[in-house]
């Protein structure tokens, strides 16, 4: 027979025993994910080599985008929620990849054969579970984080595996940091030769701007005076906001031409270019 106090440590054991399937908390520091970005991302590019041969560390974080405390997604802030999908397409991309490479097509093609783009349906088909429901990568950008969030600098933290993207973060996006992780990006993509370039009376700037220029006008239009397109004064108003210095000053007086910069989609491989 069971006493009184050794029916109660029981019934403790056996409750505590339920707690951790159903209470468990979502690590917001993204720590497993961490890992695989310390060890694969190196400047610009990713390590889709070594990534394959360790993809255990990542199949780990895609499960962890579906685990039951990611299924709360709903109930979390704004910074929470919008850093979870931010990484999440990020990861997803990686798997995409992962699952793919070597990339390899047919030699009759006008992309680069180690494109993103040489992977049918990638966007649009292939599926992963995140907070308890399946997602594509074009769900997570333009049904959830576009529409959601409203916040252009988006385009500058999501990653296309591709050359002229801007480039995978080498930490993870953070509910506590996510204001200035996002101000970062946008700062170095802009900062870049795949974000901007000068040439002569015209300011270069990345297709990005062409595709999803609209996103940009309520926050940065208004930083450039002027009666041009609403369109062209957010443009300029990116640069002004994130550019370097001397560019964002040209910006700012609102005259320079815009063109846009043809986008690169070859892998962003180390192995690629002789990178290694």
């Amino acid at each position: 027979m069971i006493g009184a106090r050794g029916g109660a440590v029981l019934l403790l054991a056996v409750a505590s025993a339920a707690v951790p399937a159903a209470q468990a908390t979502f690590d917001h520091e993204y720590s497993s994910y961490a890992r695989v970005l310390a060890a694969h991302v190196q400047s610009a590019r990713v390590d889709y080599a070594a990534l394959k041969t360790a993809r255990a560390g990542l199949d780990q974080v895609a499960r962890e985008f579906d685990s039951a405390a990611a299924r709360d997604v709903g109930g979390w802030t704004r910074a929470q929620q919008m850093a979870f999908w931010i990484n999440a397409y990020n990861a997803f991309t990686l798997r995409a990849i992962v699952d793919h490479y070597p990339i390899r097509s047919g030699w009759f093609t006008r992309l680069p054969r180690n494109s993103i783009r040489q992977i049918d349906g990638v966007w649009t088909e292939l599926a992963w579970r995140a907070a308890g429901k399946p997602v594509t990568l074009d769900d997570i950008e333009h049904r959830i984080l576009r529409p959601t969030f409203r916040d252009a600098r988006i385009h500058f933290a999501i990653n296309c595996a591709s050359i002229s993207c801007p480039p995978l973060a080498t930490d993870p996006y953070r509910p506590a940091t996510l204001d200035a992780q996002l101000d970062a990006a946008a700062r170095r993509f802009l900062g870049s030769a795949e974000g901007v370039r000068v040439d002569g009376d015209t300011i270069r700037v990345t297709s990005l701007f062409d595709w999803y220029g609209d996103d940009f006008v309520a926050a940065y239009a208004p930083l450039v005076p002027g009666t041009r397109p609403a369109k062209e004064r957010a443009i300029l108003g990116a640069v002004v906001k994130y550019g370097p210095p001397a560019i964002a000053a040209w910006a700012r007086s609102g005259t320079p031409r815009i063109a846009f910069l043809d986008y690169d989609w070859s892998l962003n491989d180390v192995a690629a270019r002789g990178f290694r």
